[in-house]
């Protein structure tokens, strides 16, 4: 029976019941809903509307209904409406007519708005702690290619001459803004509902602070009516997400096109790579095409749960059903890219003749060339100007562009040197530039960041559900 079939003359009608349910995908929020339920009696119990032994005996019961969903052993039956209707049975099953008082006070609406908090709260960190264990294999693999170059690509084309740490480093500094992001949502999801009810709280002497405080919350809303309705919790983490995709693509479509014979500059290890079924010789990148893919999958969870809140009426409307999936989804493939992608980065081999080879073209170093003019009083449109022809000629010959510059009356054999190999990195010096030294400050500034990164994330609520 369902927990409304008083109000119906008839019991609903099977499309109805399929067309309502929830229970195939909110029964994620069991540990949560037993977390908040329990909060839940003790505050009914602060209240003195239940009794030290009916809390004793509900928080019993409810630690019992969550260790048998944690080991997968609870039994649903076929009238449980959703995971917090099939909680509330199976604790009126074990504690009797006490069961009947556990939804004193309390709406579904602030019941399932509280348990999906507490369950963002603990996804969040979770996915804050693996993009920092990203970031840490970044580092490391940065600090082992030392001062190994390849190119620096603009449009796609080779620019200039970086070092391969500046380019894992950057990846690492655009996850740190993920990582940021997400630790901000929390603060802003970090809100107890509990309290609100279905829209306009209680009647009964129920102290939601108390309340909030007791199940770790940092604070408690200020308005039932918005309580009970806001989503821009779900939302947000859902951009975070999204923004985490993005940033995932975009490093695997580099690790496809680098580990490519084209390029060959990244050799995938084994074990983070696949195999074709018809071609012997394959090893495909997997890993980062399925990151590519995730992203567009992430970015349509956000804008579909967008469409669906922005015309909704307060206070509740069942539509909010609609933020769970995606919120589920969104948090279940970063789980499992994260460490996949991890693995890859750590154990990917780095080519590092193709890469010299390719770093060491004279011509990425023409706007060195540039420069060198300028720091001896050459207006810069005029110093392009003379390298830009110098380059041209020696594509069009194929003279070497440093016989070139050498016989050039304004640059001659000092300036030839700054096309020798490597010569690119050694000279670039500004702060977060593609210069060696510059580089090794960034890693230390990077190390001390990621440092302070992980005691922020230690603040965060630490009890797993």
């Amino acid at each position: 029976m369902t927990l409304w079939a008083h109000r119906m003359g008839s019991g609903p009608a099977p499309e109805l019941m399929a067309f309502n349910e929830s229970l195939s995908f909110d029964r994620a929020l069991g540990p949560e809903d037993c977390e908040a339920s329990a909060g839940h009696v003790r505050g009914l119990g602060r209240a003195g509307i239940l009794t030290p032994q009916e809390v004793t005996t509900l928080s019993q019961a409810l630690a019992s209904v969550r260790e048998e969903l944690e080991r997968d052993t609870f039994v649903f039956t076929g009238s449980d409406e959703d995971i917090h209707t099939a909680i509330e049975r199976r604790v009126t099953e074990l504690t009797g007519e006490i069961g009947a008082k556990l939804h004193t006070g309390r709406s579904r609406n602030d019941q399932v708005a509280t348990a999906l908090r507490l369950w963002s709260k603990h996804r969040v960190r979770e996915l804050a702690t693996a993009l920092v264990a990203l970031q840490d294999v970044l580092a490391r693999r940065a600090e082992e290619a030392g001062e190994l170059s390849l190119p620096g690509y603009t449009h796609l084309q080779r620019a200039q001459p970086v070092p391969l740490a500046h380019q894992l480093l950057a990846h690492a500094w655009a996850l740190a803004r993920d990582v940021d992001r997400l630790v901000d949502a929390h603060r802003r999801l970090d809100v107890s509902p509990l309290g609100a009810g279905a829209l306009a709280g209680s009647t009964l002497g129920l102290d939601p602070v108390a309340t909030a405080e007791d199940l770790g919350f940092s604070a408690c809303f200020e308005n039932s009516l918005d309580a009970v309705s806001d989503r821009d919790f779900v939302a947000e983490v859902l951009f975070c997400a999204a923004m985490v995709g993005v940033h995932l693509s975009r490093l695997g479509e580099e690790v496809v096109l680098y580990s490519s014979e084209e390029f060959g500059y990244y050799r995938l290890d084994d074990a983070f790579a696949t195999g074709s079924s018809m071609l012997p010789q394959k090893k495909n990148p997997d890993i980062a095409e399925l990151a590519r893919a995730k992203a567009g999958r992430l970015i349509g969870h956000l804008t579909g749960l967008l469409a669906t809140l922005k015309g909704l009426p307060l206070a509740y409307n069942k539509d909010l059903q609609e933020d769970k999936e995606p919120l589920f989804d969104a948090m279940a493939q970063l789980a499992v890219a994260l460490p996949a992608i991890t693995g890859m980065m750590a154990t990917v081999r780095f080519d590092a003749e193709a890469m010299t080879r390719a770093a060491d073209s004279e011509v990425l170093a023409a706007v060195d060339l540039a420069e060198w003019q300028v720091a001896r009083g050459v207006p810069f449109r005029a110093a392009h100007g003379v390298v830009g022809a110098l380059v041209r000629r020696s594509l069009e010959s194929t003279t070497p562009l440093a016989e070139l510059v050498r016989a050039e009356p304004s640059l001659g054999e000092e300036a030839a040197k700054l096309l020798a190999p490597g010569a690119a990195a050694a000279h670039h010096r500004t702060r977060g530039g593609a210069g060696h030294e510059a580089v090794r400050a960034q890693l230390d500034r990077f190390r001390t960041h990621l440092a302070a990164e992980r005691a922020r994330l230690g603040t965060l609520d630490a009890e797993q559900p």
